[in-house]
Order: structure tokens, then C-alpha cells, then sequence
């Protein structure tokens, strides 16, 4: 990691300068000088998230701040990080099942015990789920320290394909080098000294804040601008994504 440089500057509201909304990764040439293919991540309200490759799309986490998803192409799996209302509702799950049944559900055991009445698979830390294409590999096992008083529930972060990386309500780092990190930027839980501190641990090459609809606008973009230091400590940069945005990585 290189030498840090300086940081947001609150009485100035200066961010360091982030790629706009449908900024993408360059595609990779592989071993015959093809082009790979590139994966979509769209942010929606909140902690939603939905990633798309070939036709085929994965939906993350959609909770009560979000807006019901239309225009979803060929859902094949629905993730789930963790039990709380702001992550799912069986709104959201029955809208998308209507559209696309049998979708599998992944979540830990506390989203299963939660969404009674749903086939949900339960998926534990170092669990690796093929759902083409896209690979899913499952990290964590519980969720951030809210309060002394108030329980800590089953959370699991998903890595996506070896590139993107969301750690759900956690700062479960993956372990390896990522493309893209989603970090929460504002919760009960969240310090954004903490958040910085997983963005620096994680090192992603973009990153972009989610878990934000807490947030006044001044508060959402300050806290843009402490992840978007982060990434730059290590070469990296921030995206702004705002609900229905996408970034191609």
C-alpha cells in the first residue's frame, strides 16, 4: 500500500475525484486475443443490488428501502446477507418468483429461519454455489455489532466471479484482490473510520458506497468521499452509483 494521501475535506466538501455513473472496467483480451465478456452491477435503493452477464442476472439483498425492481431479465438466483427488513421482504421475493419461479433463494440460517414460507438454501461461510454464470463463494457468518443489547444475526458477504465483492452488514474482508467492492457507508452499526479501514484492507481497484438510504445527502457524499480516500491509497478509485446506475467491470 502506497503513502497515504490527503483525506476528505469536510469543510470544503472537496471528494477525491470519482468516475461517474457508467464507468467500466477495460474488457480483458484472453488467450486468443478475444475480448471477455463483462459483468453489469446495478445499484438500487439502499443495500439492493442486482449483477447481470449473458442474459442472466443475480439479485442481492432486496429489502424495504428499495423500490420493487422491474425490468429483470432471466433471474437465476437470489441472495439474501442477512435476516433484517432492510435486506428482503417477502414482497420483493414473491414479485420476483411470480416473474421467475424457482429461483433459488441462498442465505444464512437466520434468513431461512426469517422467510418462513420460502424455499431458501442455506449457505455458510466457504460455501462456493455455481449458478451460471456466475460463481458465488460465501464469507463472514455474522453481522456487525449494532449494540450490546440487541442480538448478532447470521451474515454472510458474497464474492461474484472472483470480482465483485459485497460484505452484506459486515467488514468481512474476501481475502483477495477484487475489481469492485460495494462498502457500506451508513448504518446503526457503521463508523466511517471503519468502513475506510475495510476499503483500505480490501484494496479494490473501484469502489462504490452502498447501504446508504440512512444518510442525508451531505452525510451520503462525505462518506462517498472517506471511501473514495481509501481506494486511492492503493491505486484505486471511487465510482458514484446512484439507485439504477450500472458499472460494467
Amino acid at each position: 500500500m502506497g503513502p497515504f494521501r490527503q483525506p476528505f475535506d469536510y469543510a470544503t466538501s472537496r471528494m477525491p475525484a470519482p468516475n461517474r455513473r457508467g464507468a467500466s472496467f477495460q474488457l480483458a483480451a484472453g488467450p486468443a486475443g478475444r475480448l471477455t465478456r463483462r459483468m453489469r452491477v446495478t445499484k438500487f435503493e439502499h443495500a439492493t443490488l442486482t449483477l447481470s452477464d449473458s442474459g442472466r442476472t443475480i439479485v442481492i439483498d432486496p429489502g424495504s428501502f428499495t423500490a420493487p425492481l422491474g425490468d429483470l431479465e432471466g433471474v437465476v438466483a437470489i441472495v439474501i446477507t442477512h435476516e433484517h427488513a432492510d435486506h428482503w421482504t417477502a414482497d420483493h421475493l414473491h414479485r420476483i418468483l411470480e416473474q421467475f419461479p424457482a429461483t433459488p433463494i441462498y442465505g444464512p440460517e437466520g434468513v431461512a429461519g426469517a422467510a418462513d414460507g420460502f424455499d431458501v438454501t442455506v449457505v455458510h461461510p466457504g460455501d462456493v454455489v455455481e449458478v451460471e454464470p456466475f460463481r458465488l463463494e460465501f464469507f463472514g457468518g455474522t453481522h456487525a455489532v449494532i449494540h450490546r443489547t440487541i442480538p448478532v444475526v447470521d451474515n454472510v458477504g458474497v464474492l461474484v466471479n472472483d470480482e465483485f465483492y459485497y460484505p452484506g452488514d459486515s467488514f468481512t474482508e474476501p481475502g483477495r484482490p477484487v475489481k469492485l467492492l460495494a462498502a457500506p457507508v451508513g448504518a446503526p452499526w457503521l463508523k466511517i473510520g471503519e468502513a475506510m479501514d475495510f476499503v483500505l484492507a480490501v484494496a479494490p481497484r473501484q469502489v462504490f458506497g452502498t447501504h446508504d438510504l440512512t444518510l442525508s445527502i451531505a452525510g451520503r457524499d462525505m462518506g462517498r468521499g472517506r471511501l473514495g480516500w481509501a481506494a486511492q491509497q492503493d491505486g484505486g478509485e471511487l465510482v458514484v452509483l446512484d439507485p439504477g446506475d450500472s458499472l460494467d467491470i
